[in-house]
This record gives structure tokens, C-alpha cells and sequence, in this order.
């Protein structure tokens, strides 16, 4: 599988998409996010309704753009990327 990422306001985006054969939606999209300060993230799922996909390409280009999203929700709305501890 090719590994599809990209720089998106000085954080790593990388697509993790997980593969379920046998299913005819077998790509799960999802990404993980490394900051400027090299913390990276859990992977993060696309949301149910959007996640399983036909076909890989497809599926690393949504998960890039989810990615994208996320950041923009942590820069701009102060959303945290990483779990808060408790």
C-alpha cells in the first residue's frame, strides 16, 4: 500500500487506512497527526457514516482532507487533538 501524506499548516498528516477484506467497502479511512513539536496522534477514524470506502485511493485522499479538518478545528476553535488527562 502506498503511503499518502502531506504538510498541512506545519503538522504531518498521514492517511492510516485499514483494509477489511472480503467486504465490498473494504477500506477504512482514518489519519494520524504529528505537530510541529513531534507529538503524533492516535489514529483517528473517519466518522462512521464516511469510513468504509471502495477503493484505497479514495479512501487516502479522505482521510488527508479529515485530517486537514482536525487541524483546522484545533487551530481555529481550540479543539484539542490529543485526549485531555483527567
Amino acid at each position: 500500500m502506498t503511503l499518502m501524506q502531506c504538510t498541512y499548516r506545519d503538522h504531518i498528516i498521514t492517511a492510516d487506512v485499514l483494509e477489511h477484506e472480503g467486504s465490498p467497502m473494504p477500506w477504512a479511512g482514518g489519519c494520524q497527526i504529528t505537530t510541529p513539536e513531534g507529538r503524533t496522534t492516535r489514529r483517528l477514524p473517519l466518522p462512521l457514516g464516511y469510513a468504509f470506502m471502495a477503493e484505497l485511493e479514495q479512501a487516502q485522499h479522505a482521510s488527508i482532507a479529515h485530517g486537514k479538518w482536525l487541524v483546522d478545528q484545533c487551530l481555529d476553535h481550540g479543539k484539542p487533538l490529543f485526549p485531555q488527562a483527567a
